[in-house]
């Protein structure tokens, strides 16, 4: 192998590292924010908070490296699949960064508020239930695996059940506990956080299926309307 592409796979090599890296800084702060929201810490909200700078630089670091690599590398085929994969897998981290973070100021806006049992067990669930997806979605990605990356969209319903049911316990708490409507509305969002994680795993999957067989679920939208397009033209167009 001529030594630029020696050096071009050991760029990737860096980048997967680091965005492996990412996603375990993520997965570590799903059940992190959980535990502060459901225990009042607020040392440890203001703390998950202001962590979220190391995850800013780091995926800064990681997207800038990823376009020096395309701008003078100019990859094909599977490379140039693994440096988009990396590129759109980078935001979709760093963004269920940010919904945890979320977690974490809506903990420091309630402060004090008590939640109702079944509301407390629905909030340790979707914890769990995100960072299960989570984390399978970065397993995936670091095994090549699109077995793993398939089965995160079916995996993602059981957290979308979890969530309506936990809408549905936060406002019948909300009447007939008189909850303060500040806290109903800081909790559903808390839900709205959880549930939008797992769609952030999902895209996760469907990038890693990308990067292995070039596909994605856009594709058949884009034949279909390619088809229906082909079919509507006058034969005249169709012919020229």
């Amino acid at each position: 192998m001529p030594e630029i592409r020696k050096t071009f796979h050991q760029h990737l090599d860096e980048i997967k590292a680091d965005i492996l890296r990412l996603g375990a800084m993520v997965t570590e702060r799903i059940p992190w924010g959980t535990d502060i929201l459901l225990s009042g810490n607020l040392k440890g909200a203001e703390e998950l908070i202001q962590g979220d700078d190391e995850l800013d630089a780091l995926y800064w670091d990681i997207e800038e490296r990823c376009y020096k690599v395309l701008t003078l590398q100019q990859p094909m085929a599977g490379d140039m699949r693994s440096i988009v994969t990396a590129i759109r897998m980078n935001s979709e981290i760093e963004r269920s960064g940010d919904l945890m973070v979320n977690v974490a100021k809506a903990a420091r806006r309630i402060y004090g508020s008590e939640f109702d049992p079944k509301v407390r067990g629905l909030i340790q669930r979707m914890g769990e239930e995100a960072r299960r997806l989570f984390r399978m979605a970065m397993d995936a990605y670091a095994e090549n695996d699109e077995g793993k990356a398939a089965a995160l969209n079916d995996m993602d319903d059981d957290l979308d059940t979890l969530q309506k049911d936990y809408i549905k316990a936060i406002f019948e708490a909300g009447t007939t506990e008189r909850t303060d409507l500040q806290c109903v509305v800081q909790l559903a969002l808390v839900g709205r956080y959880y549930e939008r994680i797992g769609d952030h795993a999902v895209n996760i999957g469907e990038r890693v299926h990308y990067m292995i067989t070039g596909w994605l679920p856009e594709h058949a939208g884009a034949a279909r309307v390619a088809v229906r397009n082909s079919l509507d033209s006058p034969p005249a167009a169709q012919e020229a």
